[in-house]
């Protein structure tokens, strides 16, 4: 099929590469010049493992094209529209500013009997305003809701867990199994509904996520204070099948572009509807999140003896998490900037997301290799759980040190590997020895 992908940044890059990996014809647009020129190289604009290789084999095999030209729209078939909606600048609410703009971008050149496909995550009632937008061209509506995970997205969209159709009516559910059929033929289950349950899929399913993780968070300062160990109890919740252990790992919050704005978002959505408990869930599960940030700093602190003021402490981790170089509400660098503002000399350090650290968080130093970074240091504060950081030699590092104390921020570390080694190890909501001492 003759396709095309409207957003060519982290979901219509990502989607571009993979629809062409399928057999069809992609052409990727974006206002973005400079990103179109980096993508038709065969190069990715962000750190997204496996991605480059298979926007190579799809520009060679001559399947995949990037351009800035909305006129190249003209040809295809079907249209995905995968551009950002970012929480607003002023309020919890989607900014939806980025898709009314490529839909106006696409009217002209859409030809009727052509499918319009959403994918970015939206407010309920978008797809409705979009189609009163589309009105007049002779074009279908569909809403496919996009289910990537930063770090793994080239395989979650080659073997999703579902699909998701949202369609007016019979609507364009046959055009789409085509647009899929390397992905059905798999055995992918496939959901087909209305605009308004799909829009809200996405949303629900980070809402629940962000519930898991601010719950065991929330657990976890209980067991601190009851002396009990989080680390273990998660472990014992995750053997029962109605829990499942994944997003029960507690620590210092969750970030990145999408749980906290679709959170927000989903709280808005429940504001203007009057579905007070489901706000006051959301905003509760909301301030878990940022206090989880806030307790990591602060244990920082007791660490350092009441002050961080001169302390030489190491960040390891910039970015949200392991496996990408995005920094959007990274708790990492929320940790770094507090103790950063409380007088610390903070170093930070990331096998990925230095660059877009420095430029948004200047104030603060940075080193490349993790053992630079912890030289001289009084204490280590792991909050990004990359593999170059739990996988170091603890003795190596503590040897690294000023001060062998390690805040372990995602409970990550080998725990009795690193005391061994000599450090005072300090987790979050894990039971602490007696034995551990602050910096002094």
């Amino acid at each position: 099929m003759k396709i095309s992908v409207i957003g060519c940044g982290y979901l219509g890059a990502v989607h571009a590469a993979t629809l062409a990996s399928m057999g069809h014809d992609v052409v990727g647009l974006d206002n973005d010049s400079a990103r179109v020129a980096l993508l038709a190289g065969g190069r990715a604009p962000f750190h997204e493992p496996g991605l480059e290789p298979l926007l190579r084999e799809g520009l060679d095999a001559g399947r995949l094209e990037f351009t800035a030209d909305p006129a190249r729209l003209a040809a295809a078939d079907v249209h995905f529209l995968c551009v950002g909606t970012p929480q607003s600048k002023t309020a919890n609410a989607a900014d939806l500013s980025q898709l009314l703009d490529a839909v106006a971008a696409l009217r002209p050149h859409v030809r009727p009997g052509a499918l319009v496909v959403g994918k970015s995550t939206v407010p309920v009632g978008t797809a409705n305003a979009v189609a009163g937008y589309l009105s007049g061209t002779g074009a279908e509506l569909a809403w496919n809701p996009e289910f990537l995970r930063q770090g793994t997205a080239v395989q979650d969209s080659l073997l999703p867990d579902r699909l998701v159709y949202g369609v007016a009516g019979d609507g364009p559910v046959s055009v789409l199994d085509a647009v899929y059929a390397a992905v059905l033929d798999r055995g992918t289950p496939r959901v087909v509904t209305d605009f308004a349950t799909a829009e809200l899929i996405k949303v629900a399913a980070n809402a629940f996520l962000a519930l898991k993780l601010s719950f065991i968070n929330a657990v976890g300062e209980f067991c601190e204070d009851a002396g009990a160990d989080v680390v273990r109890l998660s472990e014992a919740l995750g053997h029962d099948g109605r829990i499942g252990g994944r997003y029960l790992q507690a620590g210092a919050g969750f970030g990145g572009g999408c749980l906290p704005k679709d959170l927000r978002s989903f709280r808005s959505q429940a504001q203007q509807r009057g579905v007070e408990s489901l706000d006051e869930l959301l905003s509760l599960v909301d301030g878990i999140n940022a206090d989880a940030r806030f307790r990591a700093a602060e244990r920082a602190v007791r660490l350092c003896g009441g002050s961080v003021e001169g302390r030489r402490i190491t960040i390891l981790g910039a970015a949200f998490k392991p496996g990408t170089d995005d920094i959007r509400d990274s708790p990492a660098l929320d940790v770094a900037l507090q103790l950063a503002a409380q007088g610390a000399v903070v170093t930070v350090t990331d096998p990925q997301a230095l660059g877009n650290a420095r430029l948004q968080c200047p104030q603060l130093a940075f080193e490349a290799e993790p053992l630079d970074a912890l030289r001289g240091a009084e204490l280590a504060v792991l909050l990004t759980e990359w593999p170059e950081f739990t996988g170091l030699d603890p003795e190596a590092a503590a040897a690294a040190m000023a001060r062998a104390v390690v805040l372990d921020g995602r409970n990550a570390l080998d725990a009795a590997a690193w005391r061994r080694a000599g450090w005072a190890y300090c987790g979050m909501g894990a039971q602490q020895p007696r034995t551990s001492s602050p910096v002094a």
